[in-house]
């Protein structure tokens, strides 16, 4: 249904897109997970036709996007990063506006308006005005919006980003309700839960390439074996971190050996053996090491563990590196929350 080839896009000397390629099947909700920066929504922009690429083919239901932009925007319904509704209008009237932009009939127009006004809980507040709107209502008409035309391929950039709880399981709901009436989602997250829950298939993007692709199990089934995350005190210098990684390097059965840097400078790595007699050879080898544990943790692989290997960093440390390129202080910011 979507077909990214060899995409690649500069901005002056910054790469955004060093040359992807994704294939998303018909009827798949698929996953781009990425920290700030990564990519995501460059890649989606340029999906969407808002953006042209440098280089590289893109082709949704069929239709070349960069031959013919206007017959791929009638297969899409995108609904962007940042909400955009007139807080004058009532949700109703702003839907029945976008109806018309998409040549809708009056009578097509109020079949869609109210069979998506069920589907996302909007009775009650459809006829207030937009700015009397919370967050979570607002994208709610704002995945409304994107909906009106019956898309075949629905474009979401971080549609959670900013709502509580309850607003993000209610939209967690739709688009599973959306995938199984066979819509073809593309969504974009930079939450690892979110992905993990939702997505058939994803792709993991860092720097403006795709590290990582496949199902969510298959990702984590990679790494093989156990997560572990030793801490030897709460907060560990770096050095202190590098010589308990030249320790565990040499202990038999481990693999994997990172630190990181989000949790303290701990040691992160995989034990191929498996159960809690595993682990308790490994604790016995770092006491005859004199190494001191302030933590031992065992755990499954996470969608985390599986950009901590292809990176050297967490999800956490690559968003903690962005805002600080951005703002030198940010980071110490971010470190005292």
């Amino acid at each position: 249904m979507i077909t990214l080839e060899h995409i690649s896009k500069r901005y002056g000397g910054i790469t955004a897109l060093d040359g992807i390629s994704l294939e998303v099947p018909k009827g798949c909700l698929y996953g781009l997970l990425g920290p700030n920066g990564a990519g995501k929504t460059t890649a989606l922009r340029i999906l969407c036709t808002l953006l042209a690429p440098d280089q590289g083919r893109v082709v949704i239901a069929g239709v070349d996007a960069l031959a013919d932009p206007r017959g791929a925007r009638q297969q899409l319904g995108y609904v962007a990063q940042e909400v955009a509704i007139d807080k004058i209008l009532s949700g109703r009237e702003l839907l029945e506006l976008q109806a018309s932009l998409y040549h809708l009939s009056a009578a097509r127009a109020r079949e869609r308006i109210a069979m998506l006004t069920a589907l996302l809980g909007m009775d009650e507040w459809l006829d207030r005005r937009c700015g009397s709107y919370s967050g979570g209502m607002r994208r709610r008409l704002d995945l409304a919006s994107g909906l009106l035309h019956n898309p075949a391929v629905l474009v979401l950039d971080e549609p959670t980003v900013g709502l509580d709880i309850e607003s993000r399981a209610a939209l967690w709901d739709v688009l599973q309700q959306l995938r199984e009436q066979g819509t073809t989602i593309l969504l974009s997250s930079h939450y690892l839960e979110e992905v993990d829950a939702l997505a058939d298939r994803l792709a993991i993007l860092d720097r403006g390439s795709v590290i990582a692709e496949g199902t969510p199990a298959e990702l984590k089934r990679e790494l093989g074996g156990d997560r572990i995350t030793l801490r030897v005190r709460e907060f560990a210098s770096h050095d202190e971190a590098q010589k308990v990684q030249q320790l565990v390097q040499g202990l038999k059965g481990v693999s994997q050996v990172l630190i990181n840097r989000a949790q303290g400078h701990a040691i992160n790595f995989v034990i191929e053996a498996e159960g809690s007699e595993a682990l308790l050879q490994l604790r016995q080898q770092l006491d005859a090491a004199e190494v001191p544990v302030f933590s031992l943790a065992q755990s499954r692989p996470s969608l985390d563990d599986v950009y901590l290997q292809a990176t050297g960093r967490t999800l956490m440390d690559a968003e903690l590196a962005a805002v600080s390129s951005r703002d030198p202080k940010a980071e110490k910011k971010q470190a005292m929350r």
